[in-house]
């Protein structure tokens, strides 16, 4: 979550324009709207204004390239066996 009074706020054009992304607005707008690989980029509302943080970035690009959400499937997989180890009492 952005701490407004500790991160440095940017909009999502100059956060688009900043390394190490510097790519096009709309790729880091569906970043922060639809996410990628099941995480979102952070943004807050200042003033009527979508802005993100430069410590948001590094958090997403971190998140992005470290270990992926798991599927649903694996998730509900993994769910029903330690609900069944938990009812087998180990």
């Amino acid at each position: 979550m952005i701490d407004p009074t500790t991160e440095n706020l940017i909009s999502i054009g100059r956060a688009s324009r900043t390394p190490p992304l510097d790519q096009h607005v709309s790729t880091t707008w569906r970043w922060a709207l639809h996410g990628l690989r099941g995480h979102k980029l952070e943004t807050i509302m200042v003033g009527g204004r979508r802005k993100t943080s430069v410590e948001a970035i590094s958090r997403f690009l971190v998140r992005i390239n470290g270990d992926t959400a798991p599927p649903a499937a694996a998730s509900r997989a993994h769910e029903a066996a330690e609900r069944e180890a938990d009812a087998l009492g180990i």
